[in-house]
């Protein structure tokens, strides 16, 4: 299993390619604080309301100086198509060979109905305008994750 990053450890940055090709780069270091969400699988019933969630809460975050960023093992085609399909408009990111997500801590051995495998685990970890880690959580809940979240950054409304 990869090593779970902790507060104060540096960020790995990485490159990978939005839904519609692009190359984007993490952390930003744009003066602002970058939210890393991974997911499992886009238009899944889980990642769909979690994407949605940050979705929703996009203007707030934004507004207290986050920006969001989603990664998934999803090839490219099939994040344009979720981000298309419930309008999403902060970046989507493919990691389909898992190599960021394992730099990250999210990918690592899981367990379902009593069988044991490799995969993503839903994780987020807050990246601060140095490139140093603020947050990481791991093995979070895609229901009620970005209302959690809002809390343990202290952003509540």
């Amino acid at each position: 299993m990869a090593e779970r990053l902790v507060t104060g450890a540096e960020a790995p940055a990485f490159t990978l390619k939005d839904a519609a090709g692009k190359d984007v780069s993490v952390p930003f270091r744009s003066g602002r604080r970058t939210i890393i969400y991974f997911y499992p699988a886009a238009a899944t019933p889980g990642c769909t309301k979690e994407a949605c969630d940050f979705r929703d809460s996009l203007a707030s975050l934004q507004s207290s100086g986050y920006d969001v960023v989603g990664v998934s093992p999803d090839p490219v085609s099939k994040l344009a198509k979720f981000a298309a399909a419930e309008e999403l408009t902060f970046p989507l990111l493919s990691d389909e060979d898992h190599a960021v997500a394992a730099a990250y801590g999210a990918w690592g051995e899981k367990k379902n109905y009593g069988k044991t495998y490799e995969g993503l685990i839903r994780s987020t970890v807050v990246v601060d305008p140095e490139g140093k880690v603020e947050l990481a959580q791991y093995n979070v809940r895609a229901t009620g994750h970005v209302a959690k979240l809002r809390r343990d950054l202290k952003l509540d409304d």
